[in-house]
């Protein structure tokens, strides 16, 4: 005979951490009761491409990822499969959320960060289609995203946004958005199961036959707004990966859940939640494609009466391949003027090409460490990006005494971010243009450390409010700018840029001079007396073949 025993025991279970939502992962009717008892935070998050329809937009739009609703646990596959659609273009994204699974907006942020996007809070106003209607889709013009308008006004980024918002490479929140945070809201689900286990005495001790459960009872259900050790390490390791102050942290855990923070601009720019103080119009805005170069999400559409290219869902669409080369973080390359006139002693400079990000001014000062003491100038083409870091380049480029000058560098050899692309003796072959080149917003920031610094006719420098006021015009008059800078600066607010004239530029102490960047890469400056510092010969190949060997 079999003695058969029953044993009841409590199983505790644990939901997903969510900002001001209760997460429900059980199977059990005692969960799915509980998760309607939930505050409703509104339909789950969708993702859209749309293509600017601002009069006077086309035939070249900027296009975005419109990203609408609360972040639920599948919303990251729902991002990547929208990310694979696109294959290799960077939209930047528009959010409006309210909040939502924290676990879920942490994986959304890292998907952003490796994908290199820009993001804004905004929220999407279609024309003709949108994402909800049914069957709003002609089969003819599957090629083209959803039409619509970009505006912040009334768009917040909530909860567990901010989160997901942190991935950007540049990130703004305009005036009339909104961003907020508050404490973490952990829900512990508890559950009574009823166990019959059989089991049989072999030998004086029991064997368990088999374990199964034959009821379930919900045992009550209580929330914690106490952040744990394990969480905060958590979240605290997930903002110093993104280069977010930890202060953001510091004011989710003082706000209760049932309140929410609202940041000011001053502050996330503080927080380095932010990049800069501009609205979605520096991403989305209809002016940005009339730039040169267009920024990475224009795209140019011939017309076509018969098409209609706002009646297409965009996850399931393949949009063309872009036209632009895609924004990317700054980086700093070595470069050898590749002139014949110049041989064999030719001028050596380090380009600086792309965003200025948190990483910049350490990319910077390794690069110059393995130099040593050669003073090499300095070619930089940006559109901005991170103030502080662009202080902090700008005191180290000071510190180092280098020369500056706003132009681009082309590549003659092989571009240095392509696979395969090495140099000859860590020295890329190129040649400096002014013609296109830019240095915009917290750019014009970085230069002013430079000790000469030189904006030539065809290149362009525009200037704009940046926020943190105090440090921008204490670093000013450090680097000993004239007042008027900072007040053409403060005298265009956030996406208004304003392009200054090479009269403003010398008035202002921007510039040292009239000249452009041949003045430091050109082909005859090493014929020069004294020979600038970034002038070298580089041996010949017969002079190395017939060098002794080296003890």
């Amino acid at each position: 005979m079999v003695p058969e025993r029953r044993s009841d025991s409590i199983r505790w279970w644990r939901g997903l951490f969510r900002l001001g939502l209760v997460a429900a992962v059980g199977v059990a009717s005692s969960v799915v009761e509980a998760r309607e008892e939930a505050p409703d935070l509104g339909p789950p998050m969708r993702f859209a491409v749309v293509r600017s329809s601002a009069p006077g937009c086309e035939p070249n739009c900027p296009e975005w990822i419109a990203a609408e609703g609360t972040i639920e646990a599948d919303t990251p596959a729902l991002f990547r499969r929208l990310l694979k659609a696109l294959g290799a273009r960077q939209l930047p994204i528009v959010v409006n959320s309210p909040g939502g699974n924290v676990d879920a907006a942490l994986q959304l942020g890292r998907t952003i960060r490796r994908a290199k996007l820009d993001i804004a809070v905004g929220t999407t106003e279609f024309s003709g289609c949108s994402p909800e209607m049914k069957n709003c889709r002609d089969d003819d013009s599957k090629a083209a995203p959803y039409l619509g308008i970009a505006y912040d006004s009334g768009a917040m980024c909530n909860s567990a946004c901010p989160l997901m918002f942190a991935g950007g490479v540049r990130r703004v929140v305009g005036e009339w958005a909104f961003l907020g945070v508050h404490q973490i809201t952990t829900t512990y689900h508890r559950e009574k199961l009823l166990y019959r286990t059989t089991y049989r005495i072999v030998n004086g001790k029991k064997k368990v036959i088999s374990t199964r459960i034959v009821s379930r009872k919900n045992a009550g259900s209580y929330k914690t707004y106490e952040m744990s050790k394990a969480v905060e390490k958590r979240l605290s390791g997930y903002l110093k990966e993104m280069g977010i102050g930890q202060s953001v942290l510091e004011v989710m855990k003082a706000t209760p859940a049932s309140d929410i923070r609202q940041i000011e601009p001053e502050d996330m720019l503080e927080m380095k939640l932010v990049t800069s103080l501009d609205t979605l119009d520096l991403l989305a805005g209809k002016s940005i494609c009339q730039h040169s170069p267009a920024p990475a999400n224009c795209r140019e559409m011939p017309a076509n009466g018969n098409a209609r290219p706002a009646e297409v869902a965009a996850v399931e669409v393949k949009p063309a391949a872009p036209l632009s080369r895609p924004e990317q973080e700054m980086r700093f390359v070595l470069v050898r003027g590749s002139n014949p006139l110049c041989n064999p002693d030719c001028p050596e400079w380090i380009s600086a090409e792309g965003t200025i990000v948190a990483g910049t001014p350490d990319r910077l000062r390794e690069l110059l460490d393995t130099v040593g003491g050669l003073r090499l100038p300095l070619v930089i083409n940006s559109p901005g990006g991170d103030v502080q870091a662009a202080l902090a380049a700008g005191r180290l480029i000071r510190e180092r005494r280098l020369d500056i000058a706003v132009a681009r560098t082309d590549f003659l050899d092989c571009d240095p971010g392509a696979a395969g692309c090495s140099a000859k003796e860590e020295l890329h072959d190129g040649l400096t243009v002014d013609a296109g080149a830019e240095c915009d917003a917290a750019c014009a920031v970085m230069i002013a450390g430079g000790a000469r610094r030189l904006v030539g006719a065809s290149a362009h420098l525009r200037v704009h409010s940046m926020g943190m006021e105090e440090k921008v015009r204490a670093y000013l008059d450090e680097m000993a700018i004239g007042p008027g800078l900072f007040a053409a600066m403060q005298s265009a607010q956030y996406a208004s840029h304003r392009e200054l004239s090479r009269d403003e530029l010398q008035k202002f102490g921007l510039t040292t001079g009239p000249q452009s960047v041949d003045a430091l890469t050109g082909a005859t400056i090493c014929r020069s007396s004294p020979k600038p510092d970034n002038c070298r010969v580089l041996p010949s190949a017969n002079a190395e073949a017939e060098a002794p060997a080296k003890l």
